[in-house]
């Protein structure tokens, strides 16, 4: 890549917020998440809440509105 190629790069269109959620509506939690309903499935709320806990942990970070962490998070919630 020459000096020219980051320039481009930079001049690249950046997908709208709007864009980015309504995209992740359509993607499924997360394998770390998805041992979280494993355990719930299985009836060891322990380990089904350390397994959600490791997810948002990981995701701390992300964007609140993004359907797959709100959906980790209310199902968190209900092992409360």
């Amino acid at each position: 890549m020459g000096p020219n190629s980051t320039r481009r790069l930079r001049r690249l269109p950046r997908p709208s917020a709007q864009f980015v959620a309504h995209s992740l509506r359509f993607v499924d939690l997360p394998p770390v998440a998805k041992l979280g309903r494993a355990y719930v499935m299985q009836g060891d709320t322990a380990k089904a809440k350390a397994a959600y806990q490791d997810f948002l942990t990981l995701w701390k970070d992300a964007d609140p509105d993004i359907p797959i962490l709100q959906q980790a998070m209310a199902e968190y919630a209900k092992l409360e």
